[in-house]
C-alpha cells in the first residue's frame, strides 16, 4: 500500500447512509459522496470500505494499518461495545481519525460509551458527512 493512500472504513448499518433514517443521518449515500472525497482530495488514494461485520473491520485496520498515512473510521455501533476494534487500533502504526455522522454524545445514553475515542488522533462528531472531509485533512496535517 502507498504511503499516500487513506482508506475509509465503514461499519455496521452506514451501507444504508441515505436511505435509513434521513433526519438523523441526512439524505446522501457513500455511492454518491465518496467519488466527491476522491474528486476533491486527488493528491491522496482514497479507498473505500464497509462492513456490517466486526472481524471484517479489524481484519482491515490490520491490512492497512501499517503502510497508509491514515484510516478514517466510523465503527457504527461498535463503537460502543467494541473493545476488539480498540484493540486493533491500539495494535497498528498509522493515525486513525474517528467520525460519526450524528452526535453520539447527545443521543441515547449507550451511545455515549466509546471504546475507541482515546486511541484515535481526532474525532468529529455530529457533522454530517462534512466529518470525513475534515478526517481526511486533519491525517493530511499530521
Amino acid at each position: 500500500m502507498e504511503k499516500s493512500a487513506i482508506i475509509i472504513i465503514n461499519g455496521p448499518n452506514l451501507n444504508l447512509i441515505g436511505i435509513r433514517q434521513p433526519e438523523i443521518y441526512g439524505n446522501i449515500g457513500f455511492e454518491e459522496y465518496i467519488p466527491q472525497l476522491q474528486q476533491e482530495f486527488k493528491q491522496y488514494k482514497i479507498l473505500y470500505f464497509q462492513s456490517n461485520h466486526e472481524g471484517t473491520i479489524i481484519d482491515l485496520l490490520q491490512t492497512y494499518g501499517f503502510s497508509s498515512l491514515g484510516i478514517v473510521l466510523n465503527p457504527g455501533a461498535y463503537t460502543h461495545t467494541s473493545i476488539a476494534i480498540a484493540d486493533a487500533i491500539a495494535s497498528i502504526k498509522c493515525p486513525v481519525v474517528e467520525v460519526h455522522l450524528s452526535d453520539i454524545y447527545h443521543r441515547e445514553e449507550y451511545r455515549k460509551t466509546n471504546f475507541i475515542k482515546e486511541l484515535c488522533q481526532g474525532s468529529f462528531v455530529g457533522l454530517g458527512m462534512e466529518g470525513y472531509k475534515l478526517a481526511i485533512k486533519h491525517l493530511a496535517d499530521l
